[in-house]
């Protein structure tokens, strides 16, 4: 892959069956990127400055990480897979701030991760953070679900729930009601 070129969709689906990510997480994959992808619409839609293709290749990619863990750990793992393979730095950083809403320099410290910052700052990021939030396996679901979801694996006030609220209300400002029917499965 040059450095700096956004893939494909095919050769980004295509990275993630060389990096040994299984079909079912390939499948999310394209779930998420699909969900993300009519958000950056939405939000262009209402005249916010998204890069549309960054959003949906890099929603592809965002668990490439799984093809070597399914902890939390696979968001770093991933963000290092991207760098390795090339691809723009935009990439990398979307891919190491998707999990868990974000996670601050605390929190990392505590999961054993280099000491900085995890939490998406661009729009781009955020999406992808969100949408991945929302896509439970292969199908959307409410944040009312997310939440609940949340609280049960992590317990309800751990600070990922505040984390995804917030981003749930920026997101849907931005981009509108998310939940109306669509053509997204």
């Amino acid at each position: 892959m040059s450095e700096h070129r956004l893939p494909t969709r095919r050769e980004a689906i295509n990275l993630l069956v060389k990096a040994g990510c299984s079909p079912n997480v390939v499948e999310h994959c394209k779930r998420v990127s699909a969900f993300a992808l009519k958000i950056a619409k939405a939000c262009q839609r209402k005249h916010s400055n998204v890069d549309v293709k960054l959003v949906e290749i890099s929603a592809l990619l965002h668990d490439i990480g799984r093809s070597r863990t399914h902890s939390v750990d696979h968001a770093l793992q991933g963000g290092k897979i991207a760098r390795a393979l090339g691809l723009p730095e935009s990439v990398a950083l979307i891919i190491e701030r998707h999990a868990g809403g974000g996670i601050p320099r605390e929190e990392a410290k505590k999961l054993g991760w280099p000491a900085k910052d995890y939490l998406p700052k661009t729009l781009e990021e955020k999406i992808v953070c969100y949408a991945d939030k929302r896509v439970e396996r292969l199908r959307i679901v409410s944040i009312e679900k997310t939440i609940k979801s949340y609280a049960v694996d992590l317990g309800k006030n751990h600070p990922a729930i505040k984390r995804i609220l917030e981003l749930h209300r920026e997101i849907t400002s931005l981009a509108g009601d998310l939940d109306a029917p669509s053509d997204i499965a």
